[in-house]
């Protein structure tokens, strides 16, 4: 009898009677979130219903995931003081792949209707580690017609990389390739967060692993890749070319399955920053108005308030780009991308769940 036979059957047909269709774009939607955190450091956030609510009528659908890393409370360094945010001690963090799991049941708790809104995402793995691709894979199987890609996962990132014990993150590491690999196979969109640069680097000076962040998304020409923040971050600034940097990607055939999320008030701050910075920015998304996507960044937001911060952040870009790009960067370059991702990874656990 070929493996998994019994089991695998039910799977097949809960995977193609239970998981929800997807909802049409309500016209009084404003945009759709690529990049949104339930939980924080300390993997607490709101629940699903209530972040529904913050949503509102302002979003349609949103990526949602934890945050894979745990920020240590550690009473020899912190006290009674407990950190709930990486900058707010000295103590490491650590890789914590339960944030899946709790995900993936704050899914379930919805209805089939709200379901649909979201799109969640793996990201409880350690990406030094060549056993992580089997960590994605279990997840896939523990909760099938769950999970849409992988990410927001870190490999160079601000202070965030060294508090992290053990081996450092690279873009050269087999590791990583083997997890892009895997996300071309089974369909899963990858949201990677890696700096372009160091912080405070050097006025005109090459970005650190702008070259080597190319190389990696070169090797993988089969993989949907989302590239968080267009590599910036708090202290990794724009390059002064950094515009002509991102355009030299989006002009490469090579790199056609990368994209580029402009998520994260931080970011906003920069391409709002002067009226030059601003048209250089949109002129360079209406060459391109299929490659970049909007996400607030935010983590565990207390409120809608705090939640929609990001998007009216940006309001000087929705008033300055053309519609039509306007509304692919808020709306439709996220319903794309995310909608195929969800068919190709429900096709790829119907195949899995039926064995050889």
């Amino acid at each position: 009898m070929p493996k998994r036979t019994v089991w695998s059957s039910v799977i097949g047909v809960l995977l193609l009677l239970n998981v929800p269709q997807l909802q049409a774009q309500r016209p009084d939607h404003e945009f759709n979130d690529a990049h949104v955190h339930l939980t924080n450091n300390v993997q607490d956030g709101p629940s699903a219903r209530d972040f529904l609510m913050m949503m509102g009528n302002h979003v349609g659908r949103a990526a949602l995931f934890g945050i894979p890393l745990q920020q240590q409370w550690s009473y020899r360094v912190d006290g009674d003081r407990a950190p709930t945010y990486y900058l707010h001690t000295d103590a490491p963090l650590y890789y914590y792949s339960f944030t899946d799991a709790s995900i993936a049941m704050a899914y379930k708790s919805l209805p089939p209707d709200a379901q649909a809104r979201f799109d969640p995402m793996i990201t409880g793995f350690n990406p030094t580690d060549m056993y992580a691709v089997d960590h994605i894979r279990r997840v896939l199987r523990t909760f099938p017609g769950v999970f849409t890609g992988i990410g927001e996962f870190t490999v160079h990132k601000e202070y965030v990389s060294g508090k992290i014990p053990g081996e450092v993150a690279s873009l050269q590491n087999p590791a990583l390739d083997r997890i892009l690999d895997f996300a071309a196979e089974s369909g899963l969109l990858v949201l990677i967060h890696s700096d372009i640069d160091v912080p405070f680097a050097k006025e005109g000076s090459e970005p650190a692993y702008f070259l080597q962040t190319k190389a990696l998304f070169a090797r993988h020409p089969k993989s949907t890749i989302i590239w968080a923040h267009m590599g910036l971050g708090r202290t990794v600034r724009p390059p002064r070319d950094h515009t002509q940097r991102i355009e030299e990607m989006l002009r490469d055939p090579g790199l056609r399955h990368v994209n580029f999320d402009i998520s994260w008030t931080e970011v906003a701050k920069y391409i709002v920053a002067t009226p030059e910075a601003l048209q250089s920015m949109a002129n360079m998304m209406q060459r391109y108005p299929d490659r970049f996507l909007f996400g607030t960044d935010v983590a565990a937001p207390r409120d809608q308030s705090e939640y929609l911060a990001a998007f009216h952040e940006y309001e000087p870009l929705w008033k300055v780009l053309d519609a039509e790009t306007s509304r692919k960067v808020r709306l439709e370059n996220y319903e794309r991308l995310f909608s195929e991702a969800r068919r190709r990874v429900r096709s790829w656990e119907r195949a899995d769940a039926a064995g050889p």
